[in-house]
């Protein structure tokens, strides 16, 4: 049985998989989610004794369902290979009592190479399946990760280009150097003056305007997304919560029957939401524990049932959660309101108009698996600080934030169930917030002299993502207002 895509803003719409993973955004600039959650047909027994790979294809064959089995096989066995610096894919590390689910062993150090890996491939197979000639054009707004993780993966893939729009000002200087040194005709990467809600409305607003629709189409081109906003993106999410459950079953963590909680640092909600569907799905997860850092509008919305994003925008040493616009959010609205797309509509007009909107009672009353935390700049120092020097083991600042939060947590439920804390970056990435953490004097050093110190206080090898960096030549050096976005996308294209 075919499992169709509709949309949270118009029920009318149906469309495969792999026409969903094509479109990235539904006309209407609603977001695709399954007509229903398919239930996992494995159980822990048997996924227990699963590889990575094997997880993913029995995850991912359960919401792609017009991919062929060879199709699948082939993304995934392409996606998790050797460019991953570790078999398991994905390996889960212990300190304190608590598992960290380690994310970010890929090729560009964060979580999101888990389905930024996978995505060109899925992406392509998509399109041969629905005789799709013209060249898709990746267009992606990146709070720091997303952005290098979605041009590695998509560099010198045939018949696709990616533009990249990131805050100039709001990632770090290992961030901003792993995209502007990015290789490959096809890629183009822009700075944009301003923050990451700028750029991911700034993108947005390029997808909704028809006319440009229309001169795409008439050169060739057809838009198409890299962000969590893709359901390509989200499903491969999935996997490793699923992968954790049942890792920590074998490992004899999670008991017969028990349930796992899990701590999610969160910036646009896509993470987090792939947990919900997870347990949705059949995974024994219990408490879902949102870890936002002083950009707290999420926390605000689980204690209050109101989203408000008009506040000060803050720049944190976690700027991959520096974010005011949870786009995946909407999804679990449209969940929690009954799947109603007209409820969901209204709701999103008014954050695009009044900047907020507040959910009704018997929509609170369906967050009972959530909680929302934050921390501050100094709480997650703190955490940095504590856990190294408890266990040697070191935190990059977003995995910190959820730490932190997680620590509030237990505090105040007294829930000391088995938990699992995904670790969504490495602390190379941010050795600057991570050294000033740990007490070391940053001096004169740069951001690899910095690497070189914090490999020798964490015993633990620089990546070679970073290592590579050092000379690596920059390649984009566009840096533009919001207001000329749609200029630079037509710029790189050709089109006048």
């Amino acid at each position: 049985m075919d499992l169709f895509y509709t949309s949270t803003r118009d029920g009318s719409v149906r469309v495969k998989a792999s026409q969903a993973i094509l479109q990235g955004l539904s006309p209407e600039g609603g977001l695709f989610v399954p007509e229903e959650i398919p239930a996992l047909d494995r159980s822990l027994e048997e996924l227990a004794g699963m590889t990575y790979r094997e997880t993913a294809y029995e995850v991912m064959k359960l919401f792609l369902t017009d991919f062929t089995r060879e199709e699948l096989l082939h993304c995934i066995e392409s996606a998790y290979d050797s460019k991953f610096d570790t078999p398991e894919i994905a390996p889960i590390r212990e300190a304190e009592g608590v598992s960290y689910l380690e994310l970010f062993h890929g090729p560009t150090i964060a979580f999101k190479d888990m389905a930024l890996s996978i995505l060109p491939h899925l992406m392509t197979a998509a399109a041969k399946k629905n005789r799709v000639e013209d060249e898709i054009v990746i267009l992606t707004a990146t709070s720091g990760d997303t952005g290098k993780a979605a041009l590695a993966g998509f560099s010198e893939v045939p018949g696709t280009r990616i533009i990249v729009f990131y805050p100039k000002d709001g990632v770090s200087p290992i961030q901003e150097k792993q995209m502007v040194t990015q290789k490959g005709d096809n890629t183009f990467v822009v700075g944009i003056r301003g923050n990451f809600d700028d750029a991911q409305s700034g993108v947005k607003e390029i997808f909704g305007d028809k006319a440009l629709k229309e001169e795409m189409a008439a050169a060739g081109f057809r838009f198409s997304s890299a962000n969590s906003i893709n359901i390509g993106r989200l499903v491969p999410q999935i996997v490793y919560y699923v992968y954790a459950c049942a890792q920590l079953y074998k490992k004899g963590v999670l008991k017969k029957g028990g349930t796992l909680n899990a701590v999610v640092p969160t910036g646009n909600f896509g993470n987090i939401l792939a947990a919900y569907y997870a347990k949705r799905m059949g995974a024994p997860l219990g408490r879902l524990i949102c870890a936002s850092n002083e950009n707290r509008v999420l926390y605000d919305f689980f204690c209050t049932g109101r989203y408000d994003r008009n506040r000060e925008f803050i720049l944190t040493s976690s700027p991959s959660m520096d974010i005011l616009i949870s786009s995946n959010l909407e999804r679990l609205i449209y969940e929690i309101g009954g799947r109603n797309s007209e409820k969901t509509a209204a709701l999103m007009k008014s954050l695009a108009e009044r900047g907020s909107y507040e959910i009704t009672p018997d929509m609170r009353e369906k967050l009972h698996d959530f909680y929302g935390n934050y921390a501050s700049q100094e709480e997650t120092a703190g955490t940095i600080r504590r856990i190294y020097q408890k266990t040697g083991y070191v935190l990059d600042p977003h995995t910190a934030v959820a730490a932190g939060a997680y620590e509030k947590y237990r505090a105040e439920t007294g829930d000391t169930k088995e938990t699992v804390i995904v670790s969504t970056a490495s602390p190379f990435k941010f050795t600057g917030s991570v050294m000033e953490a740990l007490g070391q004097e940053r001096g004169e050093a740069d951001d690899f002299r910095l690497a070189d110190r914090l490999s020798g206080i964490s015993k633990t090898e620089v990546p070679g993502a970073v290592r590579e960096l050092k000379d690596a030549k920059i390649l984009h050096t566009t840096v533009v207002e919001v207001k000329e976005m749609k200029a630079a996308v037509k710029g790189f294209l050709g089109i006048d």
